[in-house]
């Protein structure tokens, strides 16, 4: 304030006179997501990237939600592919179809971007100790503070995020924000083909946060002569868990073939699985207590399956796990055969079974086609 006044003759004596209205006269807000909202330019804020995949969160108790993430602490996110708005108002000047340069790959892509008047000026690519510096002058002359974030690359040392903060002290700013490159899940993401990974290595996995409510596939099977059900909980959509018992035992009309499955807690604090699906007038139905529905010798297998799914191993792995599996009781062999036709139903077309199995006609390595094992060659099908 005391430079205000020194700068702005005759505004001290105003503000004694006739006070103030607010306690702060100036304040720079955050102006990532706001400048893509109102389309405008982000300010001393230089853009993040101008390609690049952009979370939004959504509620996972919304039915319409559709979360392809969820992050360390269990919120859930949709991605979608964007480009910067200003980039592309660049791309139309200079010709380019903007729908077509979002088809490109990424190469053809890098080399547009080094053409344009952001390359080399994004947010991992300035000097990040002169934009402190020029946060510094702008906060020179406003008395609250200024929401910056200096975005640094992964691979950063302890010794530059030390100087950033001490010249963000010297220069006189109220706060600063750093952000390394991949700490934390984000909201904006770098759109980066995966590295090939060593599959040699043995590497432990972690499964994935499970979302409150998770949707589900109901599949009908028979074991021996008898009507069962498995309820499949989808996660990206790949199967995350499976429920499994008697038909007899599962009273929900037998035309409902989806619906969701929600983790509750009962009133002693115990986990419970309930199912939610939709009648046919448009009304949400439930059905409380899968956990307790099914028989406790197979709802422990399911568990174990389950367990699988969830850390990863690839559905034609688990395929063959579950088809290996040896019992004495025919109608759990039974039962898994009807587990495994329910799991082959979210393979990917294209893929191969876990042993790559050849043709017996032709030779050629059968794939799965609408969860059966088929061939692209000679059109041979297990599945008859």
């Amino acid at each position: 304030m005391q430079r205000l006044f020194a700068a702005s003759d005759g505004l001290e004596d105003e503000m004694k006179t006739y006070g103030r209205r607010n306690i702060a006269l100036l304040t720079i807000a955050p102006t990532g997501t706001t400048s893509m909202m109102s389309q405008t330019s982000s300010g001393i804020e230089p853009v993040f990237m101008v390609s690049y995949k952009r979370r939004r969160k959504v509620n996972p108790n919304d039915i319409s939600a559709k979360a392809a993430f969820v992050d360390e602490v269990g919120d859930s996110w949709e991605e979608y592919n964007v480009f910067h708005h200003k980039f592309e108002t660049w791309l139309e000047v200079n010709g380019y179809d903007v729908n077509e340069v979002k088809r490109l790959d990424d190469e053809k892509l890098k080399q547009i971007i080094q053409q344009s008047p952001y390359f080399q000026a994004m947010a991992n690519d300035v000097n990040w100790v002169e934009k402190v510096r020029m946060q510094g002058a702008v906060q020179k002359w406003v008395d609250h503070s200024i929401s910056v974030t200096v975005n640094v690359p992964e691979n950063v040392n302890e010794e530059l995020i030390s100087n950033i903060y001490e010249e963000a002290w010297r220069s006189g700013c109220k706060g600063m924000t750093v952000y390394r490159d991949g700490s934390r899940s984000g909201v904006l993401v770098k759109d980066d083909k995966k590295k090939e990974e060593d599959k040699t290595d043995f590497k432990e996995t972690y499964a994935p946060p499970r979302p409150q409510r998770l949707p589900a596939s109901i599949v009908r099977f028979q074991n021996s002569k008898e009507k069962w059900v498995a309820v499949v909980g989808i996660y990206k959509d790949r199967p995350y868990e499976i429920f499994s018992g008697k038909a007899d035992d599962f009273f929900v009309a037998s035309y409902v073939e989806e619906g969701w499955v929600v983790k509750n807690k009962t009133e002693k604090g115990k986990t419970r699985y309930d199912l939610e699906y939709e009648d046919r007038d448009g009304f949400i139905q439930e059905y409380r207590g899968l956990s307790r529905t099914f028989d406790k010798e197979y709802w422990n297998y399911a568990k174990l399956i389950s367990g699988i799914l969830r850390h990863g191993m690839p559905l034609p792995f688990v395929v063959d796990v579950v088809s290996s599996l040896s019992f004495e009781t025919e109608s759990i062999n039974t039962w898994k055969t009807g587990i495994v036709r329910a799991l082959k139903r979210f393979i990917p077309d294209g893929e191969k079974d876990a042993k790559g199995t050849p043709c017996p006609e032709c030779g050629e390595a059968l794939i799965y086609k609408e969860g059966c094992l088929s061939c692209a060659s000679c059109g041979y099908s297990k599945c008859g």
